[in-house]
């Protein structure tokens, strides 16, 4: 079987193990499945993040574990010649958000995210790449080439519960659920600081905050400067092909299993990174799914030694600053309105141990009090809570905790989420607006 991502890490899982089930058929992708040594951790409520779709089914079939046992039997040949085209597997994965919640919380450290990749990137191969796919993976490039055009179409269909029903029936996008529409304009990097008092930072604005979001960016740098440090927003290598579209991790394409799409913009990233990774200098992001497919997913799309470098250069914004603290950095902090707040961690922070940088900072702001929520998955999963077929189980995993939590907050209390889809689904679900980190920073700045 000849896979898509780089599975060698795993080369040597299972050997000599009697009780490991590695499957016949897969090479190290099959070891990475059968690392599932049966605990049923994922088949539980209570604290956590796993597993989002068991918790709002109670049905073991919507689980880690099953999922496993589904790819065993395709691996093994049970699901005939085109296991990855099979009903049976397609419906163990139909509710997986890709959370990694199972990465971070199994004690077999189970990554389904990445083995869900591979599977769509198998299917898409078997069966070709569906419509709905080709659009919400290739994000990125309608908003470079389209953006304008993107923006008047969404605003249609918002506007319009006949284009929404249409865009239901044609692209299988839910009609109740709103599509976010780009920002007026993308994010316009100020001139880069020739120097700053404690050093120079990169700022890495991922494709959701430039083109949605460019006032988070905006705050980021805000703070960073405020913080002592030159700020240089990463831009594409001099050499770059397409030396004007802006750098992306691949996220959207990986959710879609377009593998070869990530691969090239994983190459344009450790190309523009490279002068960053020679001289040491810390590389800052913003949105989790995306600094963090730096430090998780790149291991896998072959992008050479250099990565691991990378998983030593790259923070997350509330990381690099809590890291900094313990070095001396004081930023003049002043209190905010309200004076409280009630904070979402996204499924990655939670999955990579990032929530222990965010009360870190959030606890530099005077007389401030916040309450960080106990919950799953938001349900928004980037472009799952926009699918029709999963609209009602997006809503059901906000409703779990999450959702609730928002609409019992004061009025006067902010909304902290750090995830682009979390604030989507905060807006949809309560009508309230959910804040960046960096932004509620910014507002507190002196």
């Amino acid at each position: 079987m000849k896979t898509h991502l780089d599975w060698s890490a795993y080369d040597t899982y299972g050997v000599g193990d009697a009780y490991a089930g590695i499957p016949a058929t897969g090479g190290d992708y099959a070891k990475a499945v059968a690392v599932c040594m049966n605990n049923h951790q994922c088949q539980r409520d209570g604290k956590g993040v796993m597993c989002p779709s068991y918790r709002i089914t109670h049905d073991p079939a919507h689980s880690t574990g099953a999922r496993v046992k589904a790819f065993k039997a395709a691996l093994n040949g049970e699901l005939g010649e085109r296991p990855f085209t099979h009903p049976g597997l397609a419906a163990a994965m139909d509710l997986c958000v890709s959370c990694k919640g199972c990465k971070k919380e199994c004690p077999s450290a189970v990554d389904m995210t990445l083995i869900k990749t591979e599977y769509l990137a198998q299917r898409n191969e078997q069966s070709g790449l569906p419509r709905r796919a080709r659009l919400f993976g290739g994000l990125p490039a309608w908003l470079h080439g389209r953006r304008r055009t993107l923006a008047l179409l969404v605003g249609w269909r918002n506007a319009s519960p006949l284009l929404a029903r249409l865009a239901g029936r044609w692209l299988g996008i839910a009609p109740a659920r709103p599509i976010p529409a780009p920002a007026a304009w993308p994010f316009r990097p100020e001139k880069t600081d020739s120097c700053g008092r404690r050093g120079k930072v990169v700022l890495f604005v991922d494709t959701f905050t430039h083109y949605y979001t460019p006032e988070v960016a905006a705050a980021a740098s805000a703070v960073l400067r405020a913080a002592g440090y030159a700020v240089e927003v990463l831009q594409p290598a001099a050499d770059d092909a397409e030396p004007g579209r802006p750098l992306c991790c691949g996220r959207t394409y990986l959710s879609q299993g377009m593998v070869d799409a990530a691969k090239l913009e994983g190459r344009r990233m450790m190309a523009a990174l490279a002068p960053a990774l020679a001289a040491g200098t810390p590389i800052v992001g913003l949105e989790p799914s995306c600094l963090l497919a730096l430090r998780d997913e790149f291991y896998s799309l072959s992008l050479g030694p250099g990565v691991a470098q990378l998983g030593k250069q790259a923070f997350l914004f509330e990381e690099f600053l809590m890291r900094e603290g313990n070095k001396g950095l004081k930023l003049d902090l002043r209190p905010l309105p309200g004076g409280r707040a009630v904070v979402h961690g996204h499924c990655h922070q939670k999955a990579f141990g990032a929530m222990k940088a965010v009360k870190k900072v959030l606890g530099w702001i005077p007389e401030f009090e916040f309450d960080i929520v106990d919950a799953s998955c938001c349900g928004m999963s980037g472009s799952f809570g926009l699918e029709v077929e999963h609209y009602e189980a997006s809503v059901k995993m906000g409703e779990l905790a999450l959702l609730p939590a928002v609409r019992a907050a004061p009025a006067d209390a902010a909304i902290v989420a750090d995830g682009f889809s979390c604030r989507h689904q905060i807006r949809d679900g309560t009508g309230r607006d959910a804040v960046h980190v960096a932004v509620l920073l910014a507002r507190a700045l002196a």
